[in-house]
């Protein structure tokens, strides 16, 4: 069961052209709304609306907005994509897409025969988060490199959602988004991560693609119980189809709670259970004691034997303070968790110096 309302709409205040933010007015109280056109039309103000309040009744991060549901003022709704493949199938808000591998894509040649990545590195992440300093780097050191993301359906399912995806496409920083699974709203379709890949590198013409979820990571405290698992069944895609998997580890020294601390203890499940095969590790070397944590769990978890473990000296985060508006994860800054950020630049080298010519600044040790 999902908790509804019924608002009026007081304001668009902003407008993308998949995404509308709404102010609205639920029993009184004025509250922030998002709407998907492609999914419910486009609202106006003083439009009567069901909205979705689940989330934030329940205080989820969200990010404190209700979702449109259904508009009681404008019912007539064309329908809306021209492909023959459902996403958020059996729901009510089930959409037709044009996957990129149905016979009726203009791709669908060019899938019918993709078998294989042919060796393109392919960084795989356990947050959004991750994207864009990831992003980032990797166009700092190789700007004509060809980069794609491939977006699961792990996290939130429209891409619409996601602010960074618009900011980095409109920036030119990536060549394409293709949203996989139900995930839906990037530039391709894939009815699976393995098909994604494989259109990033045969249609989008990608040298190097990010595989992750959108935003929301979803968790539980228990050692299997969170949607970032992936990451290691991804590591296990790429390598079925050919490709160099760079895990993107999550580390942290300033996350409060234990098992978040160096290694997280998701991303050490990923790794050590998930993944069936070996992958790049790319790390930062730290100082002091958190240089001491990570070597300890390094040998006590097994990821120095299982992994490809390259360590990076003289890491700096200056190239991503022009953009540190997109570089936050769990509420924490670039400067007031320097580790996570640092080792998700140790992956952004490292790939870019598979994908390319040598790179400049951080050295290997």
């Amino acid at each position: 069961m999902f908790a509804r309302n019924v608002a009026e709409v007081l304001q668009v205040k902003k407008q993308l052209p998949q995404s509308e933010e709404l102010e609205v007015s639920v029993e009184g109280k004025t509250c922030r709304a998002i709407n998907y056109p492609a999914l419910t039309g486009s609202v106006s103000t003083g439009d009567r609306v069901v909205l979705n309040t689940t989330a934030v009744d329940l205080g989820l991060g969200s990010g404190g907005y209700h979702f449109v549901y259904y508009n009681l003022t404008n019912t007539d709704q064309p329908a809306h994509g021209e492909g023959h493949i459902m996403k958020l199938r059996y729901t009510p808000l089930q959409v037709c897409v044009q996957s990129v591998e149905e016979p009726a894509s203009p791709h669908h040649e060019v899938m019918a025969r993709a078998t294989t990545l042919a060796g393109m590195p392919v960084a795989v992440a356990e947050l959004h988060s991750m994207l864009a300093p990831l992003v980032i780097t990797i166009k700092k050191e190789n700007p004509d490199l060809r980069l794609a993301y491939l977006m699961t359906d792990g996290g939130a399912l429209p891409a619409f959602f996601s602010k960074t995806i618009h900011i980095l496409q409109t920036k030119e920083l990536i060549c394409g988004t293709v949203t996989a699974g139900h995930a839906f709203g990037g530039d391709l379709e894939a009815v699976n991560v393995h098909s994604g890949l494989l259109a990033a590198r045969h249609v989008l013409k990608a040298d190097a693609a990010i595989v992750c979820m959108g935003p929301g990571v979803a968790g539980t405290a228990t050692p299997y119980g969170f949607s970032g698992l992936e990451a290691g069944e991804n590591i296990n895609r790429v390598h079925s189809l050919a490709g160099r998997a760079v895990a993107v580890p999550r580390i942290s020294f300033a996350d409060a709670r234990r098992r978040h601390q160096g290694f997280s203890h998701h991303t050490l499940t990923a790794l050590t259970k998930a993944a069936l095969v070996s992958a790049d590790l790319p790390l930062p070397r730290f100082k002091g004691e958190d240089e001491a944590l990570i070597n300890n769990q390094l040998e006590m978890s097994g990821l120095q034997e299982k992994h490809r473990v390259v360590r990076y000296e003289n890491l700096s985060l200056d190239h991503l303070a022009a953009d540190e508006k997109l570089c936050s994860t769990m509420g924490r800054s670039l400067h007031e968790d320097p580790g996570f950020f640092l080792t998700v630049c140790a992956a952004g080298y490292h790939l870019a110096k598979l994908a390319g010519p040598v790179f400049s600044g951080a050295g290997t040790g």
